[in-house]
């Protein structure tokens, strides 16, 4: 199997790392058995370019159960877990490419690799692989039956390709699935994020600032587990709808050259370009911590900072110290790459479970609508998410209550009075 991993050896730990994750991804163990006894994907090449974790993992395993034959490289350089690689080459059938720290040339050539099987299907995590394809393999486009998009930035970057006419075969938006940005957004992003930043800088969260920039559904499971920590939450938006939100769940609002100057940790998750840039720098207090959870590494200017800072250098791993004229210190983690997969493991496998039992479905259902689809990004089909929330419910042992014929009838109709 052609495959670029850092160490074969190291297949053993990435195995039982794979499994224990597994036991907390029930959903997607059931879409694994039935995807394997209907041979659900049999024959069909799939080509992914997403975080190498051990959640990921079990979403390949459960392709590859389906018959499916995956090819898979990282979408960020610095989130894929080198045993968790080796693993899938060497236990479940995936040609994995993927070294974590690899340099852009490799990371770029990782993508090509993976195109170079002709993959049938697409799954990307920010649209990078999307966009060489219809960029460089425009030939390949004709045998690609369709995709899925994992991320916010991913889905951006796709209706923007719609809008401009660009995008040339269909795409499910899996991250604006409920199932996915209720859950993975906001509870995942929440606690990996803290999690990583903890980890790298092992300071005390209590008492301290936090500003986040974006108050989606990423942010707000930010500021929710922040102010569970004990932290003050600033936010910072452009939209007003969502700021209000911010102001309604407790939070303060203020511009970014404001926020700055109380900011003891910022993390941005917008998907933007540049959201902590000059006028936040010239404000922001000595000793902050800045951290991304964004998908890629744009949203805080580090040329602007490298450019101005008498001195910089790693004083811990994936830890930077600026130091500016003044005598002010910022520390950037992870150069800017998403903390959360850099610093720590990322999301908990319970939160992925529901995102990758959307991906496996999603696969399915593009493969079962082969040819009838319009190039365009489609929304998850709602029976699907229910079915997804229905097998999550059964997993956590938890029943709820069914509307009664004479409820339905009531809700159903525009003639029932009331005494």
């Amino acid at each position: 199997m052609d495959h670029d991993v850092k160490d074969l050896g190291q297949a053993v730990a990435g195995r039982a790392r794979i499994e224990w994750a597994d036991a907390d991804m029930p959903v997607l163990a059931a879409i694994r058995e039935r995807f394997a006894a209907e041979h659900t994907l049999q024959g069909i090449r799939i080509g992914a370019c997403m975080h190498v974790t051990t959640e990921t993992a079990n979403l390949m395993r459960t392709l590859v159960a389906g018959g499916a034959e995956v090819t898979l490289c990282a979408s960020n350089p610095l989130s894929t877990q080198d045993d968790v690689a080796a693993a899938l080459v060497e236990y479940y059938g995936v040609a994995v490419h993927a070294i974590r720290g690899e340099d852009e040339a490799t990371y770029r050539g990782h993508i090509d690799a993976v195109i170079a099987t002709h993959p049938q299907m697409t799954m990307d995590d920010g649209c990078d692989m999307v966009s060489r394809i219809h960029a460089d393999f425009a030939d390949q486009l004709p045998e690609i039956i369709g995709g899925t998009e994992e991320t916010t930035t991913g889905v951006i970057r796709l209706r923007a390709m719609e809008n401009d006419a660009a995008l040339r075969y269909p795409i499910m938006a899996v991250n604006d699935a409920k199932t996915k940005h209720f859950f993975d957004n906001r509870y995942g992003t929440g606690q990996s994020t803290l999690d990583g930043i903890i980890r790298a800088t092992n300071r005390l969260m209590a008492g301290r600032t936090l500003v986040v920039s974006g108050y989606g559904w990423c942010g707000k499971g930010l500021a929710l587990r922040a102010k569970g920590m004990g932290m003050r939450v600033i936010a910072c938006e452009v939209d007003s709808l969502a700021a209000l939100e911010a102001v309604m769940d407790g939070c303060e609002v203020m511009p970014a050259a404001e926020a700055a100057r109380h900011a003891d940790v910022w993390v941005t998750v917008t998907g933007n370009w540049h959201v902590i840039d000059e006028a936040a720098f010239v404000n922001l207090k000595d000793g902050a911590i800045l951290a991304n959870s964004g998908h890629f590494d744009v949203e805080i200017n580090i040329d602007w900072l490298r450019e101005h800072a008498v001195s910089y250098e790693e004083v811990k791993p994936l830890v930077e110290e600026f130091r500016m004229p003044d005598g002010r210190r910022f520390y950037l983690l992870a150069q800017g790459r998403l903390v959360n997969l850099s610093c720590a493991e990322g999301h908990p496998a319970s939160v992925m479970d529901m995102s990758f039992a959307t991906q496996a479905l999603a696969a399915e259902w593009m493969l079962a609508k082969k040819g009838t689809l319009a190039p365009a990004v489609y929304d998850m089909p709602e029976d699907l998410e229910y079915q997804i929330s229905d097998l999550k419910l059964s997993s956590l042992g938890v029943a709820m209550d069914a509307l009664t014929p004479e409820q339905e009838r009531y809700l159903n109709s525009w003639t029932e009075e009331s005494d």
